[in-house]
């Protein structure tokens, strides 16, 4: 690669590293907001719950606006947008002001992100350069919610403030380091294409409703989360009868018949859901049940961050030698290791016994987070990348709040009592929560490994492939 090359990858792995602390910085300060605010807990979930529906409602939309807007001018007027709203963040006096920037801050980072993965799939040459820019790429995010973490822990210690201020420093240097190094292009041609509006309005507001139900499920009647659900499955469905008729459809739904698509989206999903629903039921574990501090919870959670430093240097080799069908499915069965080692979790534990969940975990994560990226978006066309990417990060990002909600419901439902028995019995019984994710993940991985090669290519879909047939009939 190029100097120029790595100039422009050195900047969106800036701006992902950037969504990653940001995301994990908010996490370990959220004690503090609450004591300084007099936030009720209700409030306090909306300050993380906001952010979800942002990024995750709007995830499909900034991805197609990628593509018909300029993937330059897109992520570069959503970085500004992200650093002015993470600012507001900073200077909230009162929960409704925190609640709505964090909001915004999600919407700026649902454009932002599709965005600057489509400039990586668009600037390298599908194979070896664009897996190792993806690898680093995806090892540069990881990093980045591992060292939130920590950095989120000394901040807050400090003022909660900081933990909206830095991002803004660190998003002024990305922004005018991407100004100068990302090149300019042509103007994408949209003759005969527009905005679906209907399209948009229709998904978006589904996935809003979705995710919200997902959100909220534990804090919710059934009633009111199953009309939830019925309201978004309503809207999806309209969406799906306008995308068939739209001349320039928001989602193209043929793109659904790459089965390398499908299938990295669903595996996508259900590891979000298992990897953030661990971390945060660990978390639980060490701060409620065994008093341990915010920062020492974070350093002893940094160990996952492994897979910062794997991804860019074990994975390209890994993926070389056996294709990423392979290694996302080694990954995603040490994922499962990772959880099945936590389940006999007592009420003595030492670090060093949690220790090696932590690790495979963190060289779970470095195997299938990457790759999965990869086949996500390998033999889609130029026009449709931003798409590609913004079905991945949805997929993520519902994941990841499926992940929590669910954890949180199976806690909540099976925590009788206060001591300390009853809280470990909670925090057991959650933990199948990722352990279930994990291993479904690895059924759907399987159907991937048909290919003799094992590798990630954009192959046609076998008429008998289950998942697809299971996406072909629900449409």
């Amino acid at each position: 690669m190029s100097g120029r090359a790595w100039g422009v990858l050195f900047v969106l792995c800036g701006a992902i590293f950037l969504e990653g602390v940001d995301v994990a910085m908010l996490n370990v300060a959220l004690p503090s907001i609450r004591a300084d605010l007099g936030l009720s807990t209700g409030t306090l979930q909306w300050v993380m719950s906001a952010y979800v529906l942002g990024y995750g409602g709007f995830m499909l939309l900034g991805g197609r606006a990628a593509d018909l807007f300029g993937r330059r001018q897109m992520f570069l007027f959503w970085l500004t947008v992200f650093l002015l709203f993470s600012g507001l963040g900073g200077l909230a006096s009162e929960g409704w002001t925190l609640v709505v920037a964090r909001f915004v801050t999600g919407v700026a980072a649902a454009f932002m992100t599709p965005a600057g993965l489509s400039i990586i799939t668009t600037s390298f040459e599908e194979g070896p350069q664009r897996n190792k820019a993806l690898l680093v790429y995806s090892g540069t995010a990881a990093g980045g919610f591992s060292i939130g973490l920590v950095v989120g822990g000394l901040l807050a210690s400090v003022d909660w403030r900081w933990v909206f201020f830095a991002p803004v420093i660190l998003s002024a240097l990305i922004l005018v380091t991407g100004a100068a190094l990302i090149p300019k292009s042509a103007k994408p041609d949209r003759n005969g294409q527009s905005m679906d509006i209907g399209g948009a309005i229709s998904v978006t507001a589904g996935i809003l409703l979705l995710v919200f139900a997902v959100e909220r499920a534990s804090h919710e009647t059934v009633g009111i989360t199953t009309v939830t659900v019925a309201a978004s499955l309503v809207l999806f469905l309209a969406f799906v009868l306008i995308e068939r008729k739209a001349a320039s459809p928001l989602v193209r739904l043929g793109i659904f018949r790459n089965g390398s698509l499908v299938r990295s989206n669903i595996a996508g999903l259900l590891f979000a859901a298992g990897f953030f629903g661990f971390q945060f039921i660990v978390v639980l574990y060490l701060q409620e049940l065994r008093g341990w501090s915010t920062l020492q919870t974070s350093f002893a959670m940094i160990v996952i961050g492994i897979d910062a430093i794997l991804s860019p240097t074990l994975t390209p080799r890994l993926v070389n030698k056996f294709g990423n069908a392979r290694v996302i499915f080694g990954g995603l069965l040490l994922a499962t290791l990772s959880y099945a080692l936590m389940l006999p979790l007592g009420l003595d534990w030492t670090y060093m016994m949690m220790f090696p969940s932590l690790i495979i975990l963190g060289l779970a994560f470095s195997l299938a987070y990457g790759p999965l990226t990869i086949v996500a978006t390998e033999g889609i066309a130029e026009e449709e990348q931003g798409v590609a990417g913004g079905l991945l990060y949805t997929s993520f990002q519902f994941g990841a709040a499926l992940g929590l909600s669910s954890a949180t419901a199976v806690l909540t439902a099976v925590t009788d009592g206060t001591s300390d028995q009853a809280l470990l019995d909670g925090y057991q019984a959650a933990l199948l929560v990722p352990l279930v994710a994990a291993a479904v993940a690895v059924v759907i991985s399987m159907f991937g490994l048909r290919n003799k090669s094992g590798a990630a290519t954009a192959e046609a879909v076998p008429a008998n492939d289950p998942v697809l047939e299971s996406v072909e009939t629900a449409r």
